[in-house]
């Protein structure tokens, strides 16, 4: 079983090698108390009057307590973050890597922006890691480029890939999580797959 383990780790590309270790060694650190997530969460005004510029990094990096939640999103960031890097964007680490940057830098960008505007700025004042959106925006573009594939979800019914993200937004729903930072993660990828792909 270990080794299985360890080579299903070592066949991992290069980039979603490096991003599934560090969240994985990061929210165990968080969970084992070694890291203080108080040093991580995205907060703008340390970031500009304090230079903690790690901070646009590390809430990429912390999902969270080690849950179900936990377990699904790091399925998610090591299937869909894989399959993109081994299919749609093979021979093109550095495009796959633009791609994650982009995703960063769009959901930090929102989130940011929307801190200001009145009404919602409450809503996006409570977002401090951004690493469950950065997953969801990868398991979207997976769709988006994997339209056809037909799925089953939890084995209770079948549909094509494109519908993906809407099906686990429902499920986020049906658990009680919020869904704004799934939704985050769709405008995210909509608006790379709509530069990179359509535009």
């Amino acid at each position: 079983m270990a080794q299985a383990v360890e080579e299903w780790y070592r066949q991992m590309p290069i980039i979603t090698c490096s991003y599934l270790t560090a969240a994985v060694v990061t929210t165990v650190g968080c969970t084992l108390e070694i890291i203080s997530p108080y040093h991580l969460y995205l907060n703008p005004k340390l970031v500009v009057h304090h230079y903690e510029i790690w901070r646009l990094v590390t809430n990429f990096l912390y999902f969270r307590k080690m849950d179900l939640d936990f377990l699904f999103h790091m399925f998610f960031l090591a299937r869909y973050c894989k399959l993109l890097e081994e299919n749609s964007f093979r021979g093109r680490t550095a495009d796959f890597f633009y791609m994650l940057l982009f995703g960063a830098t769009a959901l930090t960008g929102i989130v940011l922006v929307g801190g200001m505007i009145p009404y919602i700025s409450e809503t996006f004042a409570r977002i401090l890691f951004l690493s469950n959106s950065l997953t969801f925006m990868m398991v979207y573009v997976w769709s988006k480029h994997n339209p056809f594939i037909h799925m089953s979800f939890l084995g209770l019914f079948t549909f094509t890939a494109a519908y993906l993200p809407w099906v686990l937004l429902g499920f986020s729903i049906l658990v009680g999580s919020s869904t704004w930072v799934d939704l985050l993660g769709m405008i995210a990828g909509h608006v790379y797959y709509f530069l990179e792909d359509v535009g």
